[in-house]
């Protein structure tokens, strides 16, 4: 069974800082993708940043030049360092990572729990 755990969310004033993130446990033999998503209240889950295994990186561009994602592939975690944040940052965010359980599996998705990040005015 895989879980993935996040950490780092958290209550910040704008302009300043917060480093999330998301490691996965449990039966793992190679992970994929790895992304992370938030979303505001009352609105849809949007892709914020994901780096492939091969460390090819996209951002949503209302975070570019402001947040950085990477990954450890030793402690299978991801994390996302978020400068200068801004109120419409406010959001729940997920990690995603895409994971291969053992050589007869294909890769399957999994989610982390979610982790609230409020930026004040």
């Amino acid at each position: 069974q895989v879980q993935l755990v996040e950490s780092g969310g958290g209550l910040v004033q704008a302009g300043g800082s917060l480093r999330l993130s998301c490691a996965a446990s449990g039966t793992i033999f190679s992970i994929g993708n790895m992304g992370w998503y938030r979303q505001p209240p009352g609105k849809q889950r949007d892709l914020v940043a994901a780096i492939t295994s091969g460390g090819r990186i996209n951002y949503a561009d209302s975070v570019k030049e402001r947040f950085t994602i990477s990954r450890d592939n030793a402690k299978n975690t991801v994390y996302l360092q978020m400068n200068s944040l801004k109120p419409e940052d406010t959001a729940v965010y997920y990690c995603n990572q895409e994971i291969r359980e053992g050589v007869a599996y294909n890769f399957r998705n999994y989610w982390g729990q979610g982790t609230q990040v409020t930026v004040s005015s």
